[in-house]
């Protein structure tokens, strides 16, 4: 009987300790958003930080889950970052303009894989058209 009871302590406490996607961990994900800025014939005029942007990060890869878990606003550089994630897949996402798309813009997705307990994916520079 005590080693049934043991048992079922350990397998709880090891069940329990099993994390997911989303906080908990120590991983991040970095990284900046760059405006550009184009003439009516497609030429590029200018490229700049984008301060004060929306990115939001979905805990998780399945295609279906379309609601964000967490998000974040850049800095005044650009650059923005999620902290304290566990391993596991996430989706990250933000909006920029499209002419030629219906309602004005396009969604940016990026699946992230984080592996190791401590890793800093950088997804560099996300250009996006404003």
């Amino acid at each position: 009987m005590r080693f049934l009871i043991s048992m079922s302590i350990v397998a709880l406490f090891v069940l329990s300790c099993s994390k997911y996607e989303g906080p908990g961990g120590k991983a991040s994900i970095v990284g900046s958003i760059q405006g550009n800025k184009y003439d009516g014939a497609g030429n590029l005029l200018s490229t700049y930080p984008m301060m004060d942007y929306n990115v939001y990060l979905i805990y998780g890869d399945e295609m279906g889950e379309n609601f964000y878990d967490d998000d974040v606003s850049t800095s005044y550089d650009g650059s923005f970052e999620f902290n304290y994630l566990a391993k596991g897949n996430y989706r990250l996402f933000t909006y920029g303009k499209c002419p030629s798309c219906p309602g004005g813009d396009t969604v940016l997705i990026y699946n992230v894989e984080i592996t190791g307990k401590k890793d800093v994916i950088d997804l560099g520079t996300i250009d996006i058209r404003d």
